[in-house]
């Protein structure tokens, strides 16, 4: 129980000092996300990347600056677990009308738990559940900008005019090549999409009040409603290339946001007064998508991370499957293991790595690293990492268990809750969604395929998309290294992401030559290299014979992409790159186009 007594002027100095560490944390992160539209505006697209990835080192500064502020004025670490009782206690009364008051538990969470042992995190030193309400915050914040903005068009005719105040009160400052021409462009899309839907005395359209900036594109995002009806739907304003803006695109209904707002993209730079009210919003449009996932993609990835952990949490209490080795071919250099019933997976560095691997647990945590703070391209997919997981042992089948002790011993650690009950402690983790691996996808499918025509076409599909997710990644100046139909999953939608990060390289770093001539017939016949070969040298002539060994799945990807085993194709890329150009990956389909 806790400590009736809340005047102890050291415990509520301390939750002041948490509060104010947190309160700068989002000033600075929340001004740099506002700063994107000017980035936007003036074209700077080598800024807006930088940005991107430099607010995501935002959160570990301010946690090591207020610790070190506590540890300096309190001695923090040496305060005893009555006070820190009584500092929960009076975080939380700050926390009353606090605009963030999410964020600011999952700080104080940070905080507290680097400095107490972690023999001591029990539920009254930190925020095992939310102890404050996120609904309606805005509402006791007059001065706070709304989270979105209401248009009633009242008739289909009136659609353009609505669209063009709609993006007329963005404030965008740079002209418009022609927004007459967009907005009837999509006043079209828009009527084909409600074609058949009787208009309510409600129609309106909803927008989200400030615009989502990710490398170089803006997004409105917000829903139309009719009655019971919702649509929801987002769209992207480009630059032409002349200094002039376009309405590219639309994208309707939840597929439709959901690439925009896939686990494989960047995080966005969005200005948000009131992050949870924007969660509730894009919640309603994309259900299927967990509120973890959606403050991931707000750059919010340590509220995330607490999501998350609260719904596997929960999903452990009311399920009783066992964890086990996940399914396909293991890997030289993570275990892998998942859930049946829970969508993710977790992976762990091996202590003992193959010896054909030519690494180490430090450079594929740099890889990993690499990957968090770089351009993904909707290709590869977004990794939470955790530290010190604990896990019920109940919860282990037998085989999992003994290949965890046998393969990374020095990360587990199993003891006693205290409660008569076993849990497993796994040092470090990743966590990434669950996809369905390419190589088990395509062996289904083709053995289906002579009886059932559709799982030919699945086939097709699913190696075309291999290439192209392969182009994705070289136009973010990406070479995955290890490029087996293994290390790519496939999405529920259909989408092919990369997910093995542990020989993925820069593609300028990378030394892309045609295989020499054979000198002789001896070197012709050989079955070694007899040629030269630098460590960052890479012949994409010598892919075929890994890739390639069914001709049915030859037969595509030749059709498709036979450019790829051309060293040719790669070095163009490189000389784009290292021009400073930056080639557009579109979060959605050419049939989205306005144009």
């Amino acid at each position: 129980m806790f400590p009736q007594r809340l005047d102890a002027p050291q415990a509520h100095a301390m939750a002041l000092a948490l509060m104010q560490g947190f309160n700068q944390h989002y000033r600075l992160f929340n001004a740099e996300s506002a700063r994107a539209k000017q980035r936007f505006e003036a074209q700077d697209w080598q800024g807006q990347q930088a940005a991107q990835f430099e607010r995501m080192e935002f959160y570990g500064r301010r946690v090591q600056e207020c610790i070190a502020r506590l540890e300096a004025e309190f001695k923090a670490s040496q305060q005893p677990m009555a006070v820190w009782q009584q500092v929960k206690l009076h975080y939380i009364g700050l926390m009353v009308d606090h605009l963030q008051p999410e964020l600011a538990e999952t700080f104080f969470n940070s905080v507290t738990t680097k400095i107490l042992h972690r023999t001591h995190f029990q539920n009254d030193f930190i925020f095992v559940r939310p102890a404050v309400s996120t609904e309606y915050l805005e509402n006791s914040a007059p001065d706070v900008e709304p989270t979105y903005r209401a248009f009633y068009p009242e008739t289909l005719d009136r659609l353009p005019q609505t669209l063009t105040a709609i993006v007329q009160q963005l404030g965008l400052q740079c002209p418009f090549e022609d927004l007459e021409r967009d907005v009837r462009r999509l006043a079209e899309r828009v009527r084909a999409r409600l074609r058949g839907l009787m208009l309510r005395a409600n129609f309106q359209i909803q927008v989200l009040s400030n615009l989502f900036f990710r490398n170089k594109g803006a997004y409105l995002v917000g829903k139309i409603i009719s009655g019971y009806s919702e649509l929801p739907l987002a769209i992207p304003i480009l630059h032409n290339g002349s200094g002039r803006l376009v309405l590219h695109a639309a994208l309707f209904g939840e597929d439709g946001l959901h690439g925009l707002f896939s686990f494989a993209r960047s995080y966005f730079l969005v200005c948000m007064d009131v992050p949870s009210a924007y969660v509730h919003f894009l919640h309603g449009l994309m259900p299927r998508k967990p509120r973890a996932e959606i403050y991931n993609a707000l750059g919010l990835g340590k509220q995330g991370k607490t999501l998350f952990y609260r719904d596997f949490l929960n999903h452990l209490r009311h399920s009783s499957d066992q964890l086990r080795i996940a399914p396909g071919i293991k890997g030289q250099v993570m275990l892998v293991f998942d859930l049946p019933s829970f969508p993710y997976v977790f992976k762990l560095v091996k202590d003992h790595i193959a010896s054909a691997k030519e690494t180490t647990r430090a450079q594929v945590k740099s890889k990993y690293r690499m990957v968090m703070h770089h351009d993904r391209g909707g290709r590869m997919a977004d990794t939470m990492e955790y530290s010190l997981v604990a896990f019920p042992r109940s919860r282990f089948s037998n085989e999992l268990l003994a290949e965890l002790q046998a393969q990374a011993p020095s990360q587990i650690e199993i003891r006693d809750r205290g409660d008569g009950q076993e849990e497993v402690i796994i040092s470090h983790l990743y966590i990434e969604r669950r996809l369905v691996p390419l190589n088990l996808f395509l062996q289904e499918c083709l053995a289906e395929a002579p009886a059932n025509p559709a799982r030919r076409a699945a086939m097709e599909r699913a190696v075309v998309e291999y290439g192209n997710a392969i182009k994705d990644l070289v136009a973010t100046n990406i070479f995955p290294g290890d490029m087996l139909w293994k290390n790519f999953g496939v999405t529920r939608g259909g989408k092919v992401v990369f997910y093995d990060y542990d020989e993925i390289e820069y593609l300028t770093d990378c030394n892309f030559r045609a295989v020499p001539a054979p000198r002789c017939e001896e070197d012709e016949m050989s079955g070694e290299v007899w040629y030269p070969v630098g460590p960052k040298d890479v012949f994409p002539e010598t892919f075929a014979p890994f890739l390639l060994g069914h001709p049915a799945v030859r037969d595509v990807f030749l059709r498709h992409h036979a450019d790829l085993l051309e060293p040719a194709f790669w070095q163009a890329h490189q000389q784009h790159i290292r021009a400073g150009q930056i080639t557009d990956v579109f979060p959605y389909d050419e049939s989205c186009f306005l144009a």
